[in-house]
């Protein structure tokens, strides 16, 4: 058995910043991470995001915990959720609506497929 240790996730090196996939104007949100996708279909990791809007694309039950930064999520039909570093959510599967970063976030995170 493997164990994926994440070591210093505040400082953990990530890959080099991609645009987002899908933007709603400016500034265009860049994404990096570190993770690693197990053969029983969980991916983990470390992501970080600069300011700024899209629609979230992850179709995946998702569990996050913020460890910097400040964004909001507004679920497509619900109330916007003000987010910051400390918090965690669970994202039921098919979870859509508008993320917007407002202050660099960085989260580790874990996908169920």
């Amino acid at each position: 058995m493997k164990i994926d240790h994440f070591r210093n996730t505040a400082q953990l090196p990530l890959s080099e910043p991609s645009a987002v996939g899908l933007p709603l104007g400016e500034p265009l949100a860049h994404v990096a991470t570190a993770s690693v996708e197990r053969e029983d279909g969980v991916e983990a990791g470390v992501w970080e995001c600069s300011p700024g809007r899209w629609r979230r694309q992850i179709t995946q039950q998702e569990f996050c915990h913020f460890i910097q930064g400040r964004c909001t999520f507004t679920p497509d039909g619900g109330e916007p959720l003000l987010i910051q570093a400390g918090d965690a959510l669970m994202f039921p599967a098919n979870t859509t609506g508008v993320w917007d970063v407002q202050e660099t976030v960085r989260k580790s995170y874990v996908l169920i497929f």
